[in-house]
């Protein structure tokens, strides 16, 4: 279907990260459809089953690249009417900035996002978050869990034991082993599928960070903004406090807000007083 440009985008696609599926999206998700948005959250290519069908056989995470993600997503977009504004969770976050390289959003959000190639943070909070793939280098083929304990540092370090227990049980699944091998190493092995022209022109991007994040530190996501700083389109970053990783932790109606906001003011009819080539930043 071919895709026209619009005044403003009506429509929300937003793409789950590493140990999640579409689930961990449902509290935004019907957030913005109560604004009126048309908002879809289709799942990796091979994870359209629930949490505890891939629990149960991962099998399908095994399969999955980076290229193939992007590709699955690429599709999806070009069968709408328009581009959608993309919003990424983790390596999610990568995914978008990869779909706005290819010109196929109206606009990007990275929550707590991915890097890119160019980007060589590797902290130890990571390391020791994506330990279970990270630490067996010749793993990559598989799918690995994350056990309560290791989830809780992760996801939900803010909150209680408790707390991070139920929400592994609703949202957790093991992860793509190569996927986050390949985004990790990706500056490091040189990978062409994680990589941007930081100068070229794009929709404009938001990068939003969470203070007490473990896998994605503000640092990380600060850098990773900081990139795209000679491009003329506008890249903006936003550091909240109090949070982990987890998407939906207390608080994520504030962040949620901030988001759409964001977006209705720098797309379309309502952005079309914005001073071409504007650098937005926010701390």
């Amino acid at each position: 279907m071919a895709q026209s440009q619009q005044s403003s985008p009506d429509t929300i696609l937003f793409i789950h990260g590493l140990w999640m599926t579409p689930r961990s999206w449902e509290k935004w998700k019907e957030r913005y459809e109560s604004r009126g948005y048309k908002v879809l959250a289709p799942s990796w290519p091979g994870l359209e089953g629930e949490v505890e069908a891939l629990n149960a056989d991962p099998t399908p995470l095994t399969q999955l690249n980076v290229d193939k993600i992007v590709d699955h997503y690429q599709t999806i977009i070009r069968g709408l009417d328009s581009r959608p504004v993309v919003i990424g969770h983790s390596l999610g976050g990568t995914l978008m900035q990869l779909l706005l390289a290819r010109d196929l959003a109206a606009a990007g959000v990275g929550v707590a996002p991915g890097t890119v190639r160019g980007v060589p943070d590797l902290p130890f909070s990571t390391i020791r978050a994506g330990r279970p793939v990270l630490g067996r280098p010749f793993n990559r083929g598989n799918a690995s869990p994350l056990n309560e304990k290791q989830f809780h540092y992760a996801f939900c370090n803010t909150m209680s034991q408790e707390e991070s227990n139920k929400i592994r049980d609703r949202y957790h699944v093991p992860a793509a082993n190569r996927v986050l091998a390949e985004v990790a190493y990706a500056t490091i092995t040189r990978n062409k599928s994680v990589t941007v022209d930081f100068d070229k022109p794009r929709a404009p991007m938001l990068s939003i960070a969470y203070e007490h994040d473990h896998i994605i530190p503000p640092k990380v996501a600060r850098h990773n903004a900081e990139k795209y700083s000679k491009s003329k389109s506008v890249t903006a970053f936003c550091e909240f406090p109090d949070r982990p990783h987890f998407p939906g932790a207390p608080g994520w109606e504030e962040v949620a807000d901030y988001a759409l906001t964001w977006v209705e003011e720098h797309t379309g009819e309502r952005a079309e007083d914005k001073a071409e080539g504007e650098h937005a930043s926010t701390s």
